[in-house]
């Protein structure tokens, strides 16, 4: 400003200025805020530094008339300048939209302004005094969110892909200030397809583009114009469309606006907006595979239930012709069985009966998913019939040792249930209650409430977690790790119990707590009738609910052991929850080897503890510990490592097979099966056995003393140092021999350790056998204190005698081998302790030996 000639301006020099326009051009160069002075009829213009940018290029434009220098702006501007001059009133424009050329093209911007008149000294006004804020950024970010959020909430509401993306670029045609056109393009077969388009004629843009971008060019032939001044559209970008995994969707095209600046912020904006249209598309092609999936599911529930029925009544014909003759056999008096086969066909009866219940129950599930089942709600002496139902099942509960406590008083007015359905339902949950009930009682009440009636059963069973519960009238849902009496059943009995409540209009909930027990509550209204009863005969239990308590008596029934033939050798382990099951296979079995039965896997190991059998036979699924459970401890204990164990399983098939091999078994058997092939299995595993049945325990070099230990080893079981021993016997020539007593406690492993490698080192043998010596000792060591249970002394033995071939290491206890917990290592300690030396393991009523023996470091067999 001092450098211009300012009497070259109508303004004149700046000696003639007068004391109000010097005041007025001092306060503009004072002031840090964007401010602009115009003086006199020609518009003389005054401005500071923080203005300079709002006219860009064109400073310095000082000395200069406005209206020329902002005259792409005027339009906007005169009005308010001129009020401000002519009515010597300030006026306020928020947001003023104006059209600047400031940086070489037709910009859109916007101001925040007050126009102010400026005083001369006599009072007049001499010109007008401005004061700008530029807000351009605000409008365009508020303009931009706004897109972005109407973006999203149409893609959260559309799920046809077509249809989306149509109204997709009808929110992106929303704002044609930013984005002139848009278009997005679909992958498909290597090209992309134009799917939606939104500002622009779609036959301007290409159908299919076979190359890595949709972009057309130039963008200026498209003909288009937008922008706030509706300028032609010269420039686009070409998005990609990604889903969340990375998978390409496509591309959008959006045209960049004429009167724009494609900044930083504004290709942010873009991306964001390609962002929203690649989530909402790919949220529909989820909802939509979601769909599919979701309507695969629903035809393949309808094949299922469909195929359940065909097949529940194509199973009747021939179940019918096998009961029937049965039947008819048994109760023939004309023509009397011998006792083997009445007791034959009477076990073929009550299982060809169970299978009939379950093809009936299959059949009523079917129904209730086809919609076919109704409830035929009959007057019924609830009170007497509920009572008769819990009856038929006490035998079976006092077998169990269970108390079952019935209290069903007569009811203020007549109920009104289909008398079948109510049956199932009373039955379930009273079969229920004695499968999960091992002591204590059971208790089944029946009481009014108001229009409704209550049954409950409560009994002390295990109990069900609370994390469960929700889902345990779901079908074929299992609570995992629960201990039951069987493990027999198809998951739809308590899913069968919510059903028919709910064709009664009624609930059944369920209340629980592990280890106090289960509390069932069924609520129904009382009803109206839909039909009377046949010939007004009361309700009573069918032939179906008396062959489920005949069950329940046979399974809870514990049969003695049979008597071993004449000349028996050999004893035979038979592992089964079903009852009839174990009768069939000790009828097979017996004639030929001694046979003991369990109901299950934890039964099994304590009679194998106590008396070791020759072949284990085992079925797959039973309760507390199955099969493969079994199978693995039996197989990681080196006591019972040697005992052959057939495997039986209701899946048939190779996989089946070559899962239980897998898992150690020595046979697999699938059921059904022969007698004789069983028969035939069995003797070559009781054939193997006696080969390779372990030798008797050897006599110690000596007897040892024990001192009294017990007082040295606290019930604590606080970590101990070894115990004193007495002086190892005299050994041979050339053997060095050493013993050790240890507490039984898992400390105890470190002095062993320890003492082991000093005996080793001097007896001079090689470092790496040493090393795995030690290693196998340890493993077998710690075997003894976690599984030698209830020792008669609270130590274990460790003898080790290096001769100059072999090295022999014996661990000793004095407890009976029991599995404390559910152990992790699968073996891993036998496996090592096998893969270093010859392991010998000789289990007795007073304890467990193990001998560890190994040739010396190139000597032996076993040298490489």
């Amino acid at each position: 400003m001092a450098a211009l000639d300012w009497s070259t301006t109508p303004v004149g020099a700046v000696g003639t200025w007068s004391a109000g326009l010097r005041y007025a051009v001092r306060t503009v160069l004072a002031s840090r805020y964007p401010m602009v002075l115009t003086w006199g009829p020609e518009y003389t213009q005054f401005y500071n530094d923080a203005y300079a940018p709002f006219i860009g290029a064109k400073h310095p434009a000082i000395g200069e008339d406005i209206r020329v220098t902002l005259a792409e702006g005027w339009a906007a501007l005169a009005d308010p300048v001129d009020h401000a001059i002519t009515a010597r009133e300030a006026s306020w424009l928020p947001r003023l939209p104006l059209l600047l050329e400031r940086a070489g093209y037709r910009e859109e911007t916007y101001f925040t302004v007050s126009h102010a008149p400026a005083f001369e000294d006599d009072g007049s006004v001499g010109g007008m005094l401005g004061v700008c804020t530029e807000v351009t950024g605000e409008v365009l970010g508020e303009r931009r969110q706004r897109l972005l959020h109407d973006l999203s909430s149409t893609g959260a509401s559309m799920t046809d892909e077509d249809q989306l993306l149509t109204a997709l670029c009808g929110t992106l045609g929303s704002d044609p200030l930013d984005l002139p056109f848009a278009a997005v393009y679909r992958h498909g077969d290597g090209a992309l397809r134009r799917a939606a388009v939104a500002g622009c004629p779609p036959e301007r843009l290409p159908a299919e583009v076979p190359g890595p971008q949709a972009l057309p060019d130039p963008v200026a032939a498209l003909g288009l114009r937008g922008g706030a001044w509706s300028d032609p559209v010269t420039a686009a970008v070409a998005l990609p469309l990604t889903a969340p995994g990375g998978e390409p969707l496509g591309q959008l095209v959006a045209g960049v606006s004429p009167n724009l600046d494609l900044d930083e912020e504004y290709r942010t904006f873009l991306e964001l907006a390609a962002g929203q249209v690649a989530t909402a598309l790919g949220n529909a092609r989820a909802f939509e595979a979601e769909r599919r999936r979701a309507e695969a599911l629903a035809e393949l529930d309808r094949a299922k239930t469909a195929f359940f029925s065909d097949v529940s009544h194509e199973l009747r014909t021939p179940l019918t012709l096998l009961l029937g003759p049965i039947s008819d056999v048994l109760a023939d008096p004309g023509a009397p069985l011998p006792d083997g086969a009445r007791e034959q066909l009477t076990l073929a009866l009550r299982n060809g009966q169970r299978l009939q219940r379950l093809v009936n129950d299959l059949m009523d599930v079917a129904a209730i998913e086809a919609g076919r089942a109704a409830a035929v709600r009959v007057e019924t002496d609830v009170a007497a019939f509920t009572t008769e139902l819990a009856g038929v099942l006490r035998a079976a509960a006092e077998r169990a040792g269970l108390t079952l406590t019935v209290d069903c008083p007569p009811l203020p007015r007549p109920v009104f249930v289909d008398p079948r359905m109510w049956e199932k339902v009373v039955l379930n949950l009273l079969s229920n209650a004695v499968k999960y009930t091992f002591v204590g009682s059971i208790a089944v009440t029946q009481r009014a409430a108001g229009d409704q009636l209550v049954l409950t059963v409560r009994d002390t069973g295990i109990g069900i977690p609370a994390a469960e519960l929700p889902l345990v009238f779901d079908r074929f849902h299992r609570v995992q790790g629960s201990v039951a009496r069987t493990r027999e059943g198809t998951g739809i009995g308590l899913a069968l119990v919510r059903e028919l409540v709910a064709l009664h209009g009624g609930s059944v909930t369920v209340d629980s707590e592990p280890g106090v027990g289960s509390t069932f509550t069924v609520t129904v209204p009382f009803g109206s009738p839909d039909a009377t009863p046949e010939d007004g005969a009361p309700a009573s239990p069918s032939a179906a609910a008396l062959g489920t308590a005949a069950s329940w008596e046979q399974d809870v029934t514990v049969l003695p052991d049979p008597v071993a033939p004449p000349g028996a050798t050999a004893t035979v382990l038979v592992v089964d929850d079903n009852a009839d099951m174990r009768s069939y296979l000790v009828r097979v079995l017996s004639p030929h080897w001694a046979v003991r039965t369990c109901a299950d896997g934890e039964e099994a190991l304590r009679s194998i503890a106590e008396h070791r059998p020759d072949v284990v036979v085992t079925d797959v699924m039973m309760p507390r510990v199955d099969g493969f459970e079994l199978l693995r401890r039996l197989k990681g204990a080196p006591g019972t490592r040697s005992i052959p164990v057939i495997m039986l399983t209701a899946r048939a098939g190779q996989e089946a097979a070559v899962e239980g091999l897998a898992a150690g078994a020595d046979d697999h058997l699938a059921k059904p099966f022969q007698a004789t092939e069983l028969v035939h299995r069995v003797r070559v595993a009781v054939e193997r056995a006696g080969r390779h049945r372990p030798p008797p325990p050897q006599p110690a070099a000596s007897p040892v003393p024990a001192p009294d230990v017990r007082a040295l080893v606290p019930a604590s079981r606080r970590p101990a140092t070894p115990l004193p021993t007495p002086p190892p016997p005299p050994a041979g020539e050339g053997v060095t021999r050493e013993r050790w007593r240890f507490a039984s406690v898992p400390q105890s492993i470190a002095g062993l350790r320890r003492a082991l490698r000093r005996f080793l080192a001097a007896a001079q043998l090689d470092e790496d056998q040493a090393y795995d010596l030690t290693l196998a000792t340890c493993e077998a060591a710690t075997n003894a204190i976690e599984h030698a249970q209830d020792p008669s002394e609270p130590f274990f033995d460790v003898t080790a005698e290096a001769g100059a071939d072999t090295v022999v290491i014996t661990v000793r206890d004095y407890g009976q081998w029991r599995e404390r917990g559910a152990s992790m290592d699968r073996g891993r300690g036998g496996m090592l302790m096998s893969a270093f030396a010859d392991i010998t393991a000789t289990p007795g009523p007073e304890g467990t030996t193990v001998v560890i023996r190994a040739h010396r470091a190139g000597e032996g067999p076993n040298s490489a």
